[in-house]
C-alpha cells in the first residue's frame, strides 16, 4: 500500500466516506454488460447453486439447480447458461471493421465491440474459472453426454478468466476490485471484499455515513454476501430444509418454486449493488488510454471468436514456452497499464512523484533551438530546466519523457537546489527547428517521469522442440559409448 493511498484511507475515516484515489475512470464500461451473481453450494468447489444474470437492471434472469449433488440437473444448468451467455457473446460483436494488413500482407478485420462480463468479486471469477474448466473438456455424444453448448460455454469462459488476468483488460471485472482502484475506504482491504460494505461507503445511503452504511451491510439477512459464497444462516436455516423438501416431493414444481423464491431474495440484493456500481464507474470520465487498451480486447476476442471452430479446448496446464511467454507478456502489459494510468492522471501520478519516480514543476529556463555539433551531424538538443519541489531520486542520464505528451523524451543532465536540467532527445520532429508547440515555454508547468509506456520489447522463445526435456522439449537420444558396450548388465 502506497503513502497516497494510507493518506486517503486516513481521510475517507475521518470524512466518514469514501475518498477518490483517481479522476478518471481507467477501464472500459459497455453500454450493455452482462452482470452474473453466481452462487455455489457450501462446501462443495464445483456444485453450482444458482446464478441471476442479464444486460439490464430490470431484466434479470435466474438460474437454480434444485439439486446441485445432481449430475444431470447441474448439466443441465450449464445447458441452459450456455445458451444466454452465448447469446451475449454472438449479439456484441457489432459491425465488422477492416483494418490494414498486417506485416505479411494479410487481411485483418475486427469486431466494432465485444462482450464484457461482470462479477462481484474475485470469488466470481474463481467461480466462472472452475465452471470453465469442468466444463470445456465434457462429451458431447456417449453414455454421459452433455448439451452441445456446454463444452462450448467452458472453451468461453477459460477464455474470459485468462483475459482477466492480462493488466488493463475490460473483458471480464470484478466489481469490487474495480471500485478499490478509483475509491479508498476506511477499512481493510479484506473488508473491502464485500461489495454492500464497500458501496457503503462510496455511496452511502441517505442519512447514512461510511462505517454506519458498512456495518449494515455486513448484516446476512438484509444484504445477503454478494456470491459465490452463501451465508451459514442461509445455509441451514433455508437452504438445507429446501433441497430436502424438493428431494422428498419427487422433483415436485411447487418445492422446487419454492426454492426458486429463496434463492432469488438471497441474489437481488446483491444484483442492485452491481447496478449501482455501474452508474457510480460511468459517472466517472473515462481516461484517455482506455480506447486504446479496449481495442486491444476487441483484437483478441475477433481473433479467438473466427479461430474457435479450429482450435483444441485449453490445456488444463501450459506447456513451459507458452507459460513463459504469457508470463512475458502479462508483465509487459503491467508495464505499459501502470505508465497509461499515470499518464492519464495526476494522482495517479503524484504516487510516482513522491516515490521519486517522477517530478513535476515550471519550466524556469529553456533553449530550444540547441544544437549538439559533437558527432558527424548537428542534432536538435534542446536544454530544459525545470524548478520542482519533489524529491527528484532519478541519476543523471536517466531517461525521462513529458508526461503529457510522453512522446517528448529527454534525459537528465543535472539535479540539485531544486532544478532538474533536461536535455531534449525525441518527439520534437526531425528537423533542426522543433516543430511548434514540442518543447515546453518558460513558465509553463511540466511532469517528466521515467516510466514509459511499452518499454519492453517483443521476446523470442524457442520453439518445444527445440527446449531440454527438463523444460518439455524431447529427451536427448542415448548413444552408448564402447565401455558402455563392453559391461555385462545381466
Amino acid at each position: 500500500m502506497s503513502v497516497l493511498t494510507s493518506l486517503a484511507q486516513v481521510q475517507a475515516m475521518t470524512a466518514g466516506v469514501a475518498q477518490p484515489l483517481a479522476t478518471v475512470r481507467h477501464c472500459h464500461v459497455a453500454e450493455a454488460p452482462l452482470v452474473l451473481v453466481p452462487m455455489k453450494l457450501a462446501g462443495e468447489a464445483a456444485a453450482p447453486l444458482a446464478i441471476m444474470l442479464g444486460s439490464a437492471p430490470q431484466e434479470p434472469s435466474l438460474l437454480v439447480v434444485p439439486q446441485p449433488r445432481n449430475r444431470d440437473l447441474r448439466f443441465r444448468f450449464a445447458a441452459a447458461l450456455a445458451k444466454l451467455v452465448l447469446n451475449h457473446i454472438e449479439t456484441s460483436r457489432g459491425a465488422v471493421e477492416e483494418l490494414p494488413p498486417g506485416k505479411e500482407g494479410e487481411e485483418r478485420i475486427r469486431y466494432g465491440n465485444a462482450p464484457q462480463l461482470l462479477v462481484p468479486n474475485r470469488g466470481g471469477v474463481g467461480f466462472l474459472r472452475l465452471l470453465g474448466r469442468s466444463t470445456r473438456f465434457r462429451s458431447t455424444d456417449g453414455p454421459y453426454a452433455v448439451d452441445p453448448a456446454v463444452p462450448v460455454l467452458g472453451r468461453w469462459l477459460t477464455w474470459f478468466a485468462d483475459r482477466h488476468d492480462h493488466p488493463g483488460s475490460s473483458l471480464l471485472h470484478a466489481m469490487t476490485e474495480v471500485l478499490r482502484l478509483h475509491w479508498a475506504t476506511g477499512q481493510s482491504s479484506l473488508e473491502d471484499g464485500n461489495l454492500a460494505a464497500l458501496l457503503g461507503w462510496i455511496d452511502p445511503p441517505a442519512g447514512l455515513d461510511g462505517p454506519a452504511a458498512a456495518a449494515r451491510a455486513e448484516d446476512p439477512v438484509t444484504c445477503p454476501p454478494a456470491g459465490p459464497t452463501t451465508d451459514p444462516t442461509f445455509d441451514n436455516e433455508v437452504l438445507a430444509p429446501a433441497i430436502a423438501a424438493y428431494d422428498r416431493s419427487g422433483r415436485d414444481r411447487r418445492a422446487e418454486e419454492r426454492l426458486h423464491a429463496a434463492v432469488h431474495a438471497q441474489l437481488a440484493p446483491t444484483w442492485e449493488l452491481m447496478w449501482q456500481a455501474v452508474g457510480l464507474l460511468r459517472g466517472l470520465p473515462e481516461a484517455a488510454s482506455v480506447a486504446g487498451r479496449w481495442e486491444r480486447d476487441r483484437d483478441a476476442f475477433t481473433y479467438y471468436h473466427q479461430t474457435f471452430g479450429e482450435a483444441y479446448p485449453q490445456a488444463r496446464r501450459d506447456p513451459p514456452v507458452r507459460a513463459a511467454r504469457r508470463l512475458h507478456e502479462l508483465e509487459r502489459a503491467q508495464d505499459a497499464y501502470d505508465a497509461q494510468r499515470a499518464f492519464d492522471d495526476p494522482l495517479v501520478m503524484a504516487e510516482y512523484r513522491l516515490a521519486g519516480q517522477a517530478f513535476g514543476g515550471v519550466v524556469i529556463e529553456c533553449e530550444p533551438d540547441r544544437l549538439d555539433e559533437t558527432g558527424k551531424r548537428p542534432r536538435l538538443r534542446p536544454h530544459l530546466r525545470v524548478g520542482t519541489e519533489d524529491p527528484v531520486r532519478l541519476d543523471p542520464g536517466t531517461t525521462v519523457c513529458n508526461a503529457a505528451r510522453p512522446a517528448l523524451k529527454g534525459r537528465i543532465v543535472e539535479s540539485g537546489d531544486g532544478a532538474v536540467l533536461l536535455e531534449l532527445t525525441g518527439g520534437m520532429g526531425r528537423k533542426l527547428t522543433a516543430e511548434p508547440g514540442t518543447v515546453p515555454d518558460v513558465g509553463e508547468r511540466v511532469c517528466f517521469t521515467s516510466l514509459t509506456d511499452g518499454s519492453w520489447g517483443a521476446a523470442k522463445f524457442p520453439d518445444r522442440e527445440n527446449t531440454p526435456w527438463t523444460h518439455g522439449g524431447p529427451p536427448a537420444e542415448y548413444v552408448p559409448t564402447d565401455e558402455d558396450a563392453e559391461e555385462d548388465w545381466s
